[in-house]
Protein backbone atom coordinates (compact mmCIF):
# COMPACT_ATOMS: atom_id res chain seq x y z
CA UNK A 1 0.00 0.00 0.00
CA UNK A 2 1.94 3.33 -1.00
CA UNK A 3 2.24 6.06 1.71
CA UNK A 4 0.67 9.31 0.83
CA UNK A 5 2.69 12.39 1.24
CA UNK A 6 6.31 13.35 1.48
CA UNK A 7 9.01 10.47 3.23
CA UNK A 8 9.87 11.22 6.82
CA UNK A 9 14.06 12.70 7.23
CA UNK A 10 14.57 9.39 8.87
CA UNK A 11 13.24 7.72 5.82
CA UNK A 12 15.02 9.91 3.00
CA UNK A 13 18.37 9.41 4.98
CA UNK A 14 18.08 5.58 5.01
CA UNK A 15 17.49 5.63 1.35
CA UNK A 16 20.47 7.96 0.74
CA UNK A 17 22.71 6.10 3.07
CA UNK A 18 22.31 2.88 1.56
CA UNK A 19 22.35 4.01 -1.68
CA UNK A 20 25.39 5.31 -1.36
CA UNK A 21 27.10 2.65 0.86
CA UNK A 22 25.90 0.34 -1.97
CA UNK A 23 27.67 2.43 -4.78
CA UNK A 24 30.61 3.63 -2.74
CA UNK A 25 31.00 -0.13 -2.09
CA UNK A 26 30.45 -1.49 -5.60
CA UNK A 27 32.72 0.85 -7.06
CA UNK A 28 35.59 0.34 -4.93
CA UNK A 29 34.77 -3.85 -5.06
CA UNK A 30 34.73 -3.55 -9.14
CA UNK A 31 37.01 -1.02 -9.81
CA UNK A 32 39.97 -0.90 -7.01
CA UNK A 33 40.36 -3.88 -4.64
CA UNK A 34 40.25 -6.17 -7.40
CA UNK A 35 43.24 -4.77 -9.70
CA UNK A 36 45.23 -4.00 -6.54
CA UNK A 37 45.24 -7.73 -5.05
CA UNK A 38 45.41 -9.16 -8.44
CA UNK A 39 49.04 -7.35 -8.43
CA UNK A 40 50.24 -7.75 -4.79
CA UNK A 41 48.76 -11.56 -3.90
CA UNK A 42 49.47 -15.04 -5.78
CA UNK A 43 46.44 -15.91 -8.36
CA UNK A 44 45.54 -18.80 -6.41
CA UNK A 45 45.06 -16.27 -2.84
CA UNK A 46 43.59 -13.59 -5.48
CA UNK A 47 40.71 -15.95 -6.40
CA UNK A 48 40.32 -17.19 -2.88
CA UNK A 49 39.87 -13.84 -1.46
CA UNK A 50 37.64 -12.61 -4.15
CA UNK A 51 35.30 -15.71 -3.94
CA UNK A 52 34.98 -15.29 -0.23
CA UNK A 53 33.99 -11.63 -0.48
CA UNK A 54 31.97 -11.17 -3.26
CA UNK A 55 28.98 -13.42 -1.61
CA UNK A 56 29.12 -11.20 1.10
CA UNK A 57 29.46 -8.09 -1.58
CA UNK A 58 26.92 -9.22 -4.05
CA UNK A 59 24.04 -10.26 -1.17
CA UNK A 60 24.85 -6.86 0.61
CA UNK A 61 23.80 -5.45 -3.51
CA UNK A 62 21.40 -7.16 -3.33
CA UNK A 63 19.71 -6.06 0.06
CA UNK A 64 20.89 -2.63 -0.47
CA UNK A 65 18.69 -2.45 -4.21
CA UNK A 66 15.44 -4.32 -2.50
CA UNK A 67 15.22 -1.63 0.24
CA UNK A 68 15.91 1.15 -1.63
CA UNK A 69 13.23 -0.16 -3.99
CA UNK A 70 11.24 -1.05 -1.35
CA UNK A 71 11.40 2.66 0.38
CA UNK A 72 11.35 4.20 -3.10
CA UNK A 73 8.06 2.32 -4.19
CA UNK A 74 6.58 2.99 -0.65
CA UNK A 75 6.55 6.92 -1.32
CA UNK A 76 5.95 6.67 -5.01
CA UNK A 77 2.57 5.43 -6.42
CA UNK A 78 3.25 3.95 -9.68
CA UNK A 79 -0.08 6.01 -10.82
CA UNK A 80 1.85 9.56 -10.04
CA UNK A 81 5.21 8.76 -10.82
CA UNK A 82 6.46 11.65 -13.56
CA UNK A 83 9.01 10.85 -15.83
CA UNK A 84 12.32 10.70 -13.85
CA UNK A 85 10.92 8.63 -10.92
CA UNK A 86 10.05 6.07 -13.36
CA UNK A 87 13.53 5.80 -14.18
CA UNK A 88 14.42 5.82 -11.20
CA UNK A 89 11.96 3.01 -10.04
CA UNK A 90 12.82 1.01 -13.20
CA UNK A 91 16.57 1.11 -12.58
CA UNK A 92 16.55 -0.12 -8.44
CA UNK A 93 13.71 -2.25 -10.16
CA UNK A 94 17.01 -3.76 -12.52
CA UNK A 95 19.02 -3.19 -9.99
CA UNK A 96 17.92 -6.16 -7.53
CA UNK A 97 16.77 -8.52 -10.59
CA UNK A 98 20.69 -8.65 -12.04
CA UNK A 99 21.89 -8.72 -8.53
CA UNK A 100 19.71 -11.42 -7.85
CA UNK A 101 20.96 -12.89 -10.59
CA UNK A 102 24.73 -12.66 -9.81
CA UNK A 103 24.77 -13.09 -6.11
CA UNK A 104 22.41 -16.75 -6.66
CA UNK A 105 23.66 -17.76 -9.74
CA UNK A 106 26.19 -16.18 -11.68
CA UNK A 107 29.01 -15.38 -8.86
CA UNK A 108 28.73 -18.77 -6.94
CA UNK A 109 28.64 -20.81 -10.52
CA UNK A 110 31.89 -18.80 -11.01
CA UNK A 111 33.79 -19.37 -8.01
CA UNK A 112 32.59 -23.40 -8.26
CA UNK A 113 34.40 -23.83 -11.82
CA UNK A 114 37.46 -21.69 -10.17
CA UNK A 115 37.86 -23.95 -7.75
CA UNK A 116 37.74 -26.90 -10.09
CA UNK A 117 40.33 -24.84 -12.19
CA UNK A 118 42.75 -24.40 -9.45
CA UNK A 119 42.76 -27.83 -8.13
CA UNK A 120 43.90 -28.78 -12.14
CA UNK A 121 46.65 -25.93 -11.80
CA UNK A 122 48.05 -26.52 -8.54
CA UNK A 123 48.46 -30.62 -10.14
CA UNK A 124 50.70 -28.46 -13.04
CA UNK A 125 52.24 -26.35 -10.60
CA UNK A 126 50.66 -23.36 -11.46
CA UNK A 127 48.87 -20.59 -9.21
CA UNK A 128 51.39 -18.99 -6.97
CA UNK A 129 52.53 -16.41 -9.86
CA UNK A 130 51.83 -12.66 -8.39
CA UNK A 131 50.55 -9.92 -11.10
CA UNK A 132 48.02 -10.30 -14.07
CA UNK A 133 49.31 -11.80 -16.99
CA UNK A 134 52.40 -13.54 -15.48
CA UNK A 135 53.73 -17.11 -16.90
CA UNK A 136 51.07 -16.92 -19.52
CA UNK A 137 53.13 -19.56 -21.44
CA UNK A 138 52.14 -22.23 -18.30
CA UNK A 139 48.64 -21.63 -18.27
CA UNK A 140 48.41 -21.74 -22.60
CA UNK A 141 50.18 -25.03 -22.40
CA UNK A 142 48.11 -26.42 -19.44
CA UNK A 143 45.36 -25.39 -21.95
CA UNK A 144 45.98 -27.10 -25.11
CA UNK A 145 47.11 -30.91 -22.98
CA UNK A 146 44.04 -30.90 -20.59
CA UNK A 147 40.38 -30.72 -22.15
CA UNK A 148 38.81 -31.01 -18.76
CA UNK A 149 41.00 -27.70 -18.00
CA UNK A 150 39.88 -25.74 -21.68
CA UNK A 151 36.47 -26.89 -20.84
CA UNK A 152 37.21 -25.51 -17.25
CA UNK A 153 38.34 -22.44 -18.55
CA UNK A 154 35.78 -21.86 -21.05
CA UNK A 155 32.78 -21.85 -18.64
CA UNK A 156 34.98 -19.67 -15.70
CA UNK A 157 34.95 -16.85 -18.63
CA UNK A 158 31.34 -17.38 -19.85
CA UNK A 159 30.11 -16.58 -15.85
CA UNK A 160 32.97 -14.46 -15.08
CA UNK A 161 31.46 -12.07 -18.17
CA UNK A 162 27.97 -12.62 -16.98
CA UNK A 163 28.48 -12.05 -13.48
CA UNK A 164 30.75 -8.68 -14.44
CA UNK A 165 28.15 -7.60 -17.03
CA UNK A 166 25.72 -7.86 -14.14
CA UNK A 167 27.26 -6.46 -11.69
CA UNK A 168 28.10 -3.41 -13.92
CA UNK A 169 24.75 -2.96 -14.67
CA UNK A 170 23.86 -2.63 -11.04
CA UNK A 171 27.06 0.05 -10.66
CA UNK A 172 24.88 2.26 -13.72
CA UNK A 173 21.53 1.77 -12.02
CA UNK A 174 23.07 2.58 -8.61
CA UNK A 175 25.21 5.51 -10.56
CA UNK A 176 21.62 6.43 -12.35
CA UNK A 177 20.10 6.96 -8.72
CA UNK A 178 22.71 8.77 -7.04
CA UNK A 179 22.13 11.30 -10.20
CA UNK A 180 18.55 12.09 -9.69
CA UNK A 181 19.00 12.06 -6.13
CA UNK A 182 21.23 14.65 -6.07
CA UNK A 183 19.37 16.60 -8.56
CA UNK A 184 16.39 16.29 -6.27
CA UNK A 185 18.51 18.21 -3.25
CA UNK A 186 16.87 21.21 -1.76
CA UNK A 187 20.55 21.72 -0.39
CA UNK A 188 23.46 20.45 0.57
Amino acid sequence: MPTEGDPTSLVKATHLIILSTTWGMQIWMSFVSGFVLINTISRHTFGLVQSSLFPYYLYTVLGGSFINLSLYALYHPQQLLNKAETVQIASLFVCVIFSGLNAQWFGQTTAEVMVKKHKIEREHGLGDEVGFGTNIEGYKKLLKSDAKYRRLSSRFKKYHAISMVCNLICVFCNGVNLLYTAGNLKTI
